[in-house]
């Protein structure tokens, strides 16, 4: 990843509240770029870039505040689509409206974001776009279908954004975070039937649950995981894809492709205290 020179940049970070996202907005806004944290609600403490009221899951509002960019600073040079919701519940247990709900904020917000900042970047004819996904967005997690599959889709939207945008001189890249220490843990929602004593994953469902909690809360810090971004943002050229996080889950994501599915399966279910 070739880097260039620290040039200011107007940069767009969505889900900029906590966690990754505000750890990226502060870390990009302590390297001199001019950040515009978006998240639902005005945030009620003081931060280092400037807050931006959006809805990712409300088209009108996301055209309302890339206009707002827009017309401050006449140019929108980069968008950190970071804004995601976390899911666990088995597959059988989970409603449909569930499922959509959160598509509707970790996969179409990012769309409706897209959608709304090429224009402005075509004209521009330069552009970043940083898509965060997962390291669940490269294998299916077993409890976490919903939030794998979000991941997976905006893995698939992001290569194909690609191919679209060559030549344009707008780049799309994802980032892949393993476990990160945030509140995600505590704000993830949970399939309603999940609380139900009765299901017959609920036994399997506590056990996976208490491994990827306790993975999480041992995580990488967001900071770490802002570093890495503020070194896409400096680069000339980014990487398609960048892995971040604890050693043992980015090995697995590169061995995955070489492993028998069944192989990776079983070790999948052993490391979820799953046999």
């Amino acid at each position: 990843m070739k880097t260039s020179s620290t040039l200011s940049k107007v940069i767009l970070v969505t889900g900029a509240s906590s966690g990754i996202g505000y750890a990226c907005a502060t870390a990009l806004s302590a390297r001199g770029h001019r950040i515009y944290g978006a998240s639902r609600h005005a945030p009620t403490t003081p931060s280092a870039f400037t807050p931006l009221t959006m809805d990712v899951t409300k088209e009108a509002s996301v055209i309302a505040g890339i206009h707002t960019i827009l017309e401050r600073e006449d140019r929108l040079d980069c968008v950190l689509n970071n804004s995601g919701m976390g899911f666990g519940g088995a597959v059988e247990d989970t409603e449909l409206e569930e499922t959509q709900a959160l598509f509707d904020v970790n996969f179409f917000g990012v769309v409706r974001v897209c959608r709304a900042v090429l224009p402005s970047m075509r004209k521009q004819h330069s552009g970043l776009i940083i898509n965060m996904s997962s390291i669940g967005g490269l294998m299916g997690l077993p409890y976490q279908a919903p939030y794998s599959a979000s991941k997976y889709a905006l893995e698939g939207f992001t290569e194909s954004l690609r191919l679209e945008l060559t030549g344009s001189g707008i780049h799309a890249v994802l980032v892949e975070p393993g476990d990160v220490s945030t509140a995600f843990t505590a704000n993830r929602l949970h399939a309603a039937a999940a609380a139900n004593p009765d299901s017959p994953y609920a036994p399997r469902f506590r056990r996976a649950l208490m491994k990827i909690e306790a993975d999480e809360r041992h995580g990488f810090s967001p900071e770490k995981v802002a570093h890495t971004v503020a070194r896409i943002v400096a680069a000339r050229k980014p990487r398609m894809r960048t892995l971040v996080g604890p050693f043992p889950q980015r090995l697995a994501a590169r061995i995955k492709p070489f492993l028998p599915s069944l192989l990776f399966e079983r070790l999948l279910l052993a490391y979820y205290n799953l046999v």
